[in-house]
């Protein structure tokens, strides 16, 4: 079970032009807003990363508002591991998850999973969180990331498998994000 001490959320490439043309987008925005807001209420630190923002846009404005005081890595890699500053900041926060959602999920997501994968972390990939242009390749890219030993998950079972008790101090504040 994901344990938000030892875990970081990333947040992948959730632009405007991007976005705009993502199978289930609204669906897809609104939970990675949610997972942003669960991460900042419970201090799991979060990566947030941009595919060549001058061309692709800026991050879409329900992250952005929640990602303000961060600053976002700039790429033109698919993978996020492939940009050293995404390295080296994922390194100083010394985690053994990473949480991940965002777009395309059978690129830039799926790379970057198989990339932390392969240095050792266990990788949650948020299925309602990620997205790409037609469903298939978003099936796909989860069946081989499942295949290849991430965790698939959605917002919900995420939320509540941090929460793990209705006792828990910020339960009923998160629980409303999702109702």
């Amino acid at each position: 079970m994901v344990n938000a001490d030892k875990s970081c959320l990333v947040v992948i490439d959730v632009q405007e032009k991007l976005a705009a043309v993502m199978h289930e987008s609204a669906k897809m925005v609104s939970n990675c807003a949610i997972l942003v807001q669960i991460a900042r209420t419970l201090n799991i630190p979060l990566l947030w990363c941009q595919q060549y923002p001058q061309g692709i846009g800026p991050t879409v404005e329900p992250l952005r508002m929640h990602l303000s005081d961060i600053e976002p890595i700039n790429k033109q890699c698919f993978s996020c591991c492939a940009h050293p500053d995404f390295s080296a900041r994922l390194e100083h926060l010394n985690v053994e998850t990473a949480i991940l959602c965002g777009i395309e999920t059978h690129v830039c997501v799926f790379q970057t999973a198989m990339d932390l994968m392969q240095q050792g972390l266990y990788v949650h990939i948020i299925a309602d969180a990620v997205a790409s242009r037609k469903p298939d390749n978003t099936q796909i890219g989860l069946a081989r990331l499942a295949a290849a030993g991430a965790i698939i998950s959605s917002t919900e079972m995420f939320l509540f498998e941090l929460l793990r008790t209705a006792e828990h101090p910020h339960f009923k504040t998160l629980s409303k994000l999702i109702r």
